[in-house]
């Protein structure tokens, strides 16, 4: 299931994330901080089949737990209230936040022993990718 996105991994790759955050409405100086912040992604699940996503970097750490296909409020790193809901399909983990009429989704995925999120807000796509520590 969800096993394979289990661990810690550190982020080796981040393109176009500023157009990214640009097209969720994040502010400039935001914006500044977002780009030089590598993150950690922590991924666990307890024997409950609660999942918890941690995001984890000097400048802030934000953590959400949940399970799958089942809807939960969600603050963002840049403090957008969203309304989130992950599911699993056809491998991926697709994570949809939706605020204020708008609607963004990450979609990760394990290649070649990586995990690469897509950051997708319309037709901006920013690519992040991480190694398992």
């Amino acid at each position: 299931m969800v096993d394979k996105f289990v661990g810690t991994w550190k982020m080796i790759s981040s393109e176009n994330f500023d157009d990214y955050m640009k097209a969720l409405g994040v502010g400039f100086a935001t914006r500044q901080v977002g780009n030089r912040t590598k993150p950690n992604f922590i991924m666990s699940v307890d024997d409950q089949g609660m999942i918890c996503m941690k995001s984890q970097s000097a400048f802030k750490t934000t953590e959400v737990k949940f399970k799958l296909n089942e809807p939960f409020d969600e603050t963002t790193a840049d403090d957008r209230k969203t309304k989130s809901v992950v599911s699993l399909d056809n491998g991926k983990l697709i994570q949809k936040q939706s605020w204020d009429g708008k609607e963004t989704s990450i979609e990760r995925e394990i290649s070649d022993g990586k995990l690469v999120a897509k950051c997708i807000m319309g037709d901006v796509v920013a690519v992040r990718t991480y190694v398992k520590e």
